[in-house]
This record gives C-alpha cells, structure tokens and sequence, in this order.
C-alpha cells in the first residue's frame, strides 16, 4: 500500500542529497529536484544565457533566454513551456534543457507564466501567449528568426503548447502572427475532462466550456504538425493522452509522430533532455529530427549527442530514488 507519508520522507532525504551535490540554495535558486542538472558541468557548453527579461508587466513575466554562441546567422527558435501541474514550476530549474536546445542550434526561451491559484483556466495560457508576442516583435535582434518558431512543453507546459497550437483564440488575443512551424508535447494532459482531481477542478473547474479545454477536443484539419513522446510507464499522465491526441490529429489528417519511451515514467523524459541524463532516451534528438523535417535548419541539423549506455553514477542512483517515490502515485488514483 503507498503510503504518502512515507513518500514525502524519500522525496525529502533525496533533496537532502541534492544539496549536497549541488551546493548551498539561495532565495534565488532554491535547491529542487531538478537542481543537479543544471550544475555547470552537468549542462551543455557553448551556449550564452540572458536572464529576467521582461515580457510583459508583472513578477511572473519574466523570461530566460539561451543562445548559440557561433550561431552562424538566424537561429531557429524554441519556446519550452515547462509544467507543474499549473501550479508549480519556475524557470530557473530548467537551465539544463534551454542550453540543450541551444546547443542544438536552437535560440530557446524560457518563460515563466502564472500559476494557480494566482490565476486559473485561462490566464496561464493568455501569459504564454503573451510571451509569444515578445518573441515575435523582439527574437531577431537576438540572433532568432521568427519565421522558424517551434513549440516544446513538458507535463502541463505540454497542455499549454498544444492548446496554443490547436486554439488560434489565444494567439489572436496577442496578435500573434509568426506561424507555429511544429510542436512538441512531451508526457502531456490532453483529455482529462471530466475533471477527477482536485488538483484540476481547482485549476479548470470555473471554466464556462469544460469540453473546450481540452486538446482532444480542438483539433483541425489546420493544426500545426505534432510530435507527441511519453515514457511507458508514467505514473502522473497516463500514455493514453497521446495516444488519444495521435490518434484524433492523424484522422484529421495533420502530421503527428510519436515516440513512446519503454520503462520511463513521468520526469525522466524532460530530464533526459540535458547533457547529464541524454544517454537514457534520445528525446532531444527525436524532437530536433523532428523540427529540422518542417525546415528548422535549411543548411542541416547539427545532431545532438547521444549515448545510450554509460556507466553507472551517483546521479543515475539518484534518478533511480527519484522513480521509486514518484512511480507509486498512481495508486492513489492520481
């Protein structure tokens, strides 16, 4: 029987852990799990970061940007949307997947956006889309071309990427005209109405079109293509989201391409996008070989490191512990 308490202690002694391999915390990077991956030897080289860059009026809009340092001319542009269930998550904790995106040729933003209970359905998809519109007016004179923009989120940032794709409402609302070339969802919610949890009541719950919060609901014949990936065994979405979401995008006739990841659950496939945990599944590879088929690098895509089987270390260990605390959670129903 799992026992969160006894889950909430594990997660607790890993933290501990973490501290220890990452250092002290400060106010403004608090130690968290995904701290040890975004180490400095840990992440991808090559790579400058520009940071706080306001997007709009307010604490939370705030964005990160990282870039190539020989990029070679226009770099194509990212937008990662991290999750959190919209209730949690903070830009800094994924510095390791902007400098892996970055290292591949990509100019990446990182932006943080409103979280609940600030804000519910649909206020953290106005910010993204929001974002947006700073990227469009401002990306170029950064070193990005607006005219090859993709889309990458993980967990509930899968959620806000694909709906951002599939309701043109929101980027309407921003006035918001560079096209979305493809996008990417990794182990993302895309067909939970009715609403089970109160984690999501809370969050979607008020809305006045419940169906119409959902992916699965709003696709056409004019989405953008998708690249839909999951780990097997996730714990928190379950796989059939995208299956579902495949399976309704392909009868519309819109390009989908899905990578399901065999024994992985819910965190490692967004980790595995970092130099440190890259060896565990080529996610970062399948999603820029994906971009480069909808014209991400006219001249050729420089191809992301991969290795699938290094040597055992202290932070696969880690990463072990950290599926073992979060794997039993489905037996709560969640």
């Amino acid at each position: 029987m799992f026992n969160p308490l006894h889950a909430a202690a594990r997660l607790a002694g890993i933290l501990l852990m973490l501290v220890g391999i990452v250092g002290p915390a400060t106010a403004d990077n608090p130690v968290t799990i995904f701290s040890p991956f975004n180490v400095a030897d840990a992440m991808d080289k090559g790579v400058e970061k520009i940071a706080d860059i306001p997007y709009a009026d307010g604490a939370r809009k705030k964005l990160d940007m990282y870039r190539p340092e020989k990029p070679g001319g226009l770099s194509p542009v990212v937008m990662f949307i991290y999750g959190g269930s919209w209730r949690a998550g903070d830009k800094f904790e994924y510095e390791f997947a902007g400098r892996a995106f970055a290292a591949a040729g990509f100019l990446t933003i990182v932006a943080d956006y409103r979280l609940w209970p600030e804000v519910k359905y649909p206020g953290f998809l106005d910010d993204c889309a929001e974002a947006m519109k700073w990227i469009e007016d401002n990306v170029e004179s950064y070193g990005g071309d607006p005219n090859r923009f993709f889309v990458v989120g993980h967990s509930a940032g899968a959620y806000n990427a694909v709906m951002l794709g599939l309701d043109g409402s929101f980027r309407r609302d921003f006035n918001v005209t560079m096209p979305i070339r493809a996008i990417a969802g990794i182990s993302g919610p895309y067909n939970f109405y009715p609403f089970e949890y109160d984690q999501v009541r809370d969050t979607f719950g008020s809305a006045p079109n419940p169906e119409g919060t959902q992916p699965i609901n709003l696709v056409t014949a004019d989405a953008p293509p998708i690249f839909l990936a999951s780990g097997t065994t996730d714990p928190i979405v379950r796989i059939e989201n995208s299956h579902a979401l495949a399976a309704k995008l392909l009868a519309n006739g819109t390009w989908v391409t899905e990578r399901y990841y065999e024994g992985f659950g819910h965190l490692e496939p967004v980790v595995a996008l970092g130099s440190m945990m890259r060896f565990r599944m080529p996610v970062l590879q399948d999603m820029v070989d994906f971009f480069q088929t909808f014209g991400a690098f006219p001249s050729g895509v420089p191809r992301p490191f991969f290795t699938p089987e290094p040597p055992q270390t202290e932070m696969t260990a880690l990463m072990e512990q950290m599926d073992r605390v979060l794997q039993p959670i489905n037996t709560t129903g969640r």
